[in-house]
């Protein structure tokens, strides 16, 4: 009982401070019996300062092609079994044009590390889709500073840039050739360049405790992120990883609604890797603290040859059939879509 009282008195001073020290953050992170307790805090807080619309924005995955190896991702540099392909620049200006008829306000641009799409290319579909009255997020990977610098120039919003694990060594054993330091670095520059910046945590690598995932809340906290990312991992068979044991998603889900209590303002999305573990994971995380879903936008085949892991959802769907199923599901959980292109909302003084 004194362990309840005194994970009931972190929530409620969570909730209305928005700080924790790391061994508070622990000892929540651990505690499942304040799962639900966590999300209905979460919950009011997220509707005290983001509001009851959930923004949806259009994925767009243009390219399976990778230059990185990271152990835990199907598009890795070294998985032959992954069938690669590269939407061309009328292909994806194209998807956009459609999602602005389906209703979405933003795209997400998402590709694996392919060199083939240089400056001049991203910058070119960049302005094209920005003719449309969009907002556009960039999911690209790692970059030089002048090549954010170029696509922010050519109208890029925002950039969703995963770090997956804040702790240096558990980064460099499952990002192999990669670099912590220039993973930090990239945020830095975009958060610099005056993007709307995100980044994310991969709940479940081996190896990974409550501690460093707590410290991932609080990089997260002293980054001032704009959008939180986070998801469980999913293990892929065809990847070094292939035999690990999943990521939790009850510790993943209070994942989610300490970062809505720490970061009150941030855009969190219900990730599909949610909904790929647990039937309804979307509405789940939605109700614990989240407000943005990412429906896909992409066409046909592309959809499944995107695999990052295995069993993602809705492959077969149509972007048509996504727009009206994410609709239909947030209306039921008495929310609604939101009209606008999901800023965020700059109301809490940090300090």
């Amino acid at each position: 009982m004194a362990e309840q009282e005194e994970s009931a008195a972190l929530i409620a001073r969570a909730a209305a401070t928005h700080r924790l020290t790391e061994a508070e953050l622990v000892q929540l992170l651990g505690d499942a019996a304040a799962t639900e307790q966590l999300a209905a805090a979460a919950d009011r807080v997220r509707h005290d300062y983001v509001g009851d619309g959930v923004h949806l924005r259009g994925l767009i995955e243009f390219s399976n092609i990778c230059r990185q190896n990271c152990m835990y991702c199907g598009l890795r540099r070294d998985n032959g079994k992954t069938e690669r392909y590269r939407l061309d620049a009328a292909t994806i200006v194209e998807l956009a044009r459609k999602a602005k008829g389906y209703g979405y306000h933003t795209v997400v641009l998402q590709s694996g590390e392919d060199a083939y799409f240089t400056v001049p290319r991203l910058c070119a579909i960049i302005r094209d889709i920005k003719k449309l009255d969009m907002a556009i997020t960039l999911s690209l990977g790692e970059r030089p500073r002048e090549e954010y610098a170029a696509f922010r120039a050519a109208g890029a919003d925002r950039y969703l840039l995963r770090i997956e694990t804040t702790d240096r060594d558990l980064y460099e054993k499952y990002d192999p050739g990669m670099s912590w330091a220039n993973r930090d670095r990239c945020l830095r520059d975009l958060r610099e360049l005056g993007y709307e910046v995100g980044t994310g945590t991969l709940v479940g690598l081996p190896g990974q405790t409550l501690a460093m995932l707590a410290r991932d809340i609080l990089y997260y906290q002293a980054l001032d992120a704009d959008m939180l990312g986070i998801g469980p991992l999913i293990p892929n068979g065809d990847t070094p990883l292939g035999t690990a044991k999943p990521g939790d998603f009850a510790l993943t889900r209070r994942m989610v609604s300490l970062l809505r209590l720490l970061l009150p303002e941030a855009n969190i999305p219900a990730t599909t890797a949610m909904e790929t573990m647990v039937p309804r994971g979307r509405e789940l995380i939605l109700a614990s603290g989240a407000n943005v879903v990412m429906p896909n936008v992409t066409e046909g085949d592309y959809r499944r040859k995107y695999a990052l892991y295995p069993g993602k959802i809705c492959v077969a769907d149509t972007p048509a059939d996504c727009r009206h199923c994410m609709g239909g599901r947030i209306k039921a959980m008495g929310r609604y879509v939101a009209e606008d292109k999901g800023f965020r909302r700059h109301r809490l003084c940090q300090g």
